[in-house]
């Protein structure tokens, strides 16, 4: 057995999390799946695998392999994709993650667009509000908006949009205008669960950044939430620009408090720091900030 098979195998089994469905994702049966890792466990002299009739898991050397064999894998799959690109075409995977509603509203960007103009390249997306580690799960890039805590990844801004408060003509004509942002005290705030202050926003009052109070009883993580309820009238919003611009432009929903502008949020592409930057990445890099901020004040929520 080639060592590369049965490190293939394994990652494959880990990452489809049974033997059946990591055969069909590598074209073999799970037979000859289930022998290529026995082979790589008898060749190291560890076992990577916790096996039951129901569920599969890592051991603790299974847990420290598994991080190592994706870095082989991925050397050797950028050692191919180098003489493609030195031919001049992209090839190979690209493992990206980005939040729920950003990547349902800019699917076409993140994924079809590039992958029409570079036929060689298959993009896997998952979307996912919850911090991904992209060393530990094999991820090429993170897609994440806002202020970014300490990281040992590397960060390239791709685009910018800004927090905006809005609230439904029928809200506001029940509850009246909120004419300064300590006002919203008064008022029923429906509270973003992403992000890392959902009971605070800040706004810059007489150049100063100052943080006020949002108090409510709904807090739910996701902006695509926030906004129907706000379309609804439940109360008002602090959300990106890019998920309300359409409504603010058709008049659905208003624009509140535009002389007290909110923190810009950029949306940034971090990626683990390597030696070797794949091609194909650098590739979708260059995409995402050419196409990304023309699309940001086009977009209109699925659904909506």
């Amino acid at each position: 057995m080639d060592r590369l098979d049965g490190i293939r195998a394994f990652v494959a089994v880990v990452d489809a999390g049974s033997f059946t469905r990591a055969g069909k994702r590598l074209g073999i049966s799970n037979k000859l799946v289930s022998k290529y890792v026995a082979a790589l466990e008898s060749h190291q002299g560890i076992t990577l695998l916790n096996r039951t009739t129901r569920s599969l898991s890592l051991t603790p050397a299974g847990e420290r392999f598994l991080l190592v064999a994706r870095r082989v894998l991925s050397a050797v799959e950028e050692l191919d994709a180098q003489a493609r690109a030195d031919e001049g075409a992209l090839t190979g995977r690209l493992f990206v993650t980005a939040p729920v509603s950003f990547g349902e509203m800019f699917i076409p960007v993140l994924t079809r667009d590039f992958t029409e103009q570079n036929p060689g390249i298959s993009i896997e997306l998952r979307l996912t509000d919850r911090y991904v580690d992209l060393a530990a799960e094999g991820f090429d890039l993170a897609l994440r908006i806002g202020v970014l805590g300490d990281s040992s990844l590397i960060a390239r801004r791709i685009g910018r949009t800004e927090s905006v408060v809005v609230a439904s003509p029928g809200y506001l004509e029940a509850n009246g205008w909120p004419r300064h942002p300590d006002e919203l005290r008064e008022h029923v705030n429906i509270r973003d669960g992403n992000s890392a202050t959902s009971h605070r926003a800040t706004f810059v009052i007489e150049g100063k950044a100052i943080s006020v109070p949002l108090p409510g009883r709904i807090t739910v993580n996701s902006p695509r939430a926030v906004r129907r309820l706000a379309l609804e009238g439940c109360g008002v919003a602090v959300i990106p620009r890019f998920v309300v611009e359409s409504d603010i432009a058709d008049g659905s929903l208003e624009r509140l408090l535009e002389g007290f502008p909110g923190p810009q949020l950029d949306i940034q592409a971090l990626y683990l720091p390597q030696p070797f930057i794949p091609p194909r990445l650098t590739a979708y890099l260059d995409h995402l900030r050419r196409h990304l901020g023309p699309e940001l004040g086009k977009a209109r929520p699925p659904g909506s």
